[in-house]
């Protein structure tokens, strides 16, 4: 049997490792997996120091939203170590003012207050109208009780200090997918649009009737495609 890949997952805010729970398995016979905790630091550059810190020596890397930040930097960082590239429904630009705003009063608001995760009103804005009334939205809502409101406080501040990263898209050269669900309002597709145009030879994927967690809204689809491109040249 020839060797695994050494693949490390990173996930968005308020996710876990249940985020990429089936990929994990159902790559298991070509990929060594490692779902990297992105809660325990306020900046980009820090949690991109710690996945280093605890990654193989070179790794293919599948990040999604906040995780696709944490990769830009882990590219500007130690970039010949990825081998490989998979992005799905992230951003390479800042926020615009008004996100900035919302991230600033959902902060606000919590240090006023409780955490209450993922709520119902929120629900619709992570996953597509489908999956609002289920199981894939209860899961959603459960994994961000877990991760909790001090590691929410903390991802959204390297959030809101990352930096712009339309400047690393040119220098990567590795085999790159770039993946968004059409549905997603969070990072639209036009995000995942802009990725692709400034990677030379990535490939672009949209999930149909999927929102911002084409992990859990289209496991089977999402773990295709990570098949695919650890097999592509």
């Amino acid at each position: 049997m020839p060797d695994r890949i050494p693949l490390v997952f990173l996930p968005g805010l308020l996710c876990d490792e249940r985020l990429w729970r089936d990929q994990a398995r159902d790559l298991a016979d070509i990929a060594d997996s490692t779902i990297a905790d992105l809660t325990l630091d306020d900046s980009v550059a820090a949690m991109a120091k710690r996945v280093l810190d605890g990654a193989p020596e070179r790794f293919a890397l599948a990040a999604l939203s906040m995780g696709g930040y944490v990769a830009f930097e882990i590219l500007r960082q130690q970039p010949e170590r990825v081998t490989r590239l998979a992005l799905l429904d992230t951003s390479a630009a800042p926020d615009a003012p008004e996100r900035t705003a919302q991230r600033l009063a959902g902060m606000e608001s919590l240090r006023l207050g409780r955490f209450f995760g993922v709520t119902a009103r929120m629900l619709p804005q992570l996953v597509h109208a489908r999956h609002v009334r289920g199981l894939v939205g209860e899961e959603v809502k459960a994994m961000a009780k877990r991760v909790g409101g001090d590691a929410f406080l903390r991802q959204q501040t390297a959030i809101l200090n990352r930096p712009d990263s339309r400047g690393v898209l040119g220098s990567i050269v590795v085999p790159t997918v770039i993946g968004v669900g059409d549905a997603d309002v969070m990072t639209p597709p036009s995000e995942s649009a802009e990725i692709h145009r400034g990677i030379a030879g990535s490939t672009l994927h949209t999930f149909a009737s999927c929102g911002h967690l084409p992990p859990m809204e289209s496991p089977e689809e999402t773990s295709a495609l990570l098949r695919r491109w650890l097999a592509s040249k």
